[in-house]
């Protein structure tokens, strides 16, 4: 076997995102549009005395571990045995951003586990580790529903985007928590594996703006641009990107934001870059 495994840990963004309804476990039901960016956190594995994560890289945990550690999840939940292998994750995707950095590395790391022919993989639910992880481990723009359980292989136009993360996090946990269905009837004839023209827009942006007085204020500012396609948060937030059919186009907004916010994280990016 090879002395160490890598893999890219890809960013998505959600082209559109409607939570359906609330299950009687506590959970959501939910439809969005998945696209994977080149955005990328890097995952590596090596040999070792015993299993062990490291965190490095512009977004790494102060203390090197997160609180809620995804990839710890992916053997406490199932009770697995830990491999004798040292798993070094560069953190190179904004935290609590939408993004979905955490469960792209779990991905990650469960291809890595796959490689090295590691056999309790197949006790693992993915979807019990997180919503976005079968998305990430199938790997391909999808429509996801569901938990994020049901995925159907979904291609989008290529597309440049301009992603900003303002300096508020959002927690899901909390804005799953802001979600009020009541008096919403989302029609469950359109929740389908065909995409329609109301597969639009992302149902936690009236919560961030009337939560976040910047993410609300920042959202307005990204949609001004000239030949924008469309702007929107992504996932729960708290990144919001603008999308347009030119990287010139893309860096001409980055020029324009980076005047008014230089302060701010912010990056050009692009989907179908394999």
């Amino acid at each position: 076997m090879p002395a160490e495994y890598r893999e890219l840990s890809p960013a998505k963004l959600n082209l559109f995102l409607k939570i359906i309804s609330k299950r009687d476990d506590g959970y959501h039901n939910l439809r969005s549009g998945m696209t994977l960016v080149n955005l990328c956190d890097e995952v590596t594995a090596k040999k070792n005395s015993k299993f062990k994560i490291n965190y490095i890289g512009p977004f790494a945990p102060q203390n090197n571990s997160f609180e809620d550690c995804i990839v710890e999840k992916i053997f406490s939940k199932f009770n697995l045995v830990k491999p004798n292998y040292s798993f070094t994750i560069k953190k190179n995707i904004p935290i609590q951003s939408g993004l979905g950095s955490a469960s792209s590395n779990a991905a990650a790391v469960l291809r890595i586990l796959e490689k090295l022919n590691y056999e309790e993989i197949k006790k693992i639910n993915f979807s019990e580790i997180g919503a976005d992880v079968p998305f990430f481990v199938h790997g391909k723009d999808s429509i996801v529903r569901g938990l994020g359980d049901i995925i159907v292989k979904q291609p989008f136009p290529k597309y440049h985007f301009l992603i900003i993360k303002p300096k508020q996090n959002c927690s899901t946990a909390e804005m799953y928590n802001q979600i009020n269905l009541d008096g919403t009837n989302y029609d469950l004839n359109l929740d389908t594996d065909e995409i329609s023209e109301h597969d639009t827009g992302n149902d936690f942006e009236v919560i961030a703006e009337n939560k976040y007085k910047e993410i609300s204020s920042l959202l307005k500012f990204m949609r001004s641009f000239p030949e924008l396609i469309f702007s929107r948060l992504t996932g729960s937030g708290s990144c919001i990107y603008s999308t347009f059919e030119s990287k010139s186009n893309a860096e001409q907004a980055l020029s324009i934001f980076k005047k008014s916010f230089p302060e701010h994280w912010s990056a050009v990016v692009e989907n179908n870059f394999n």
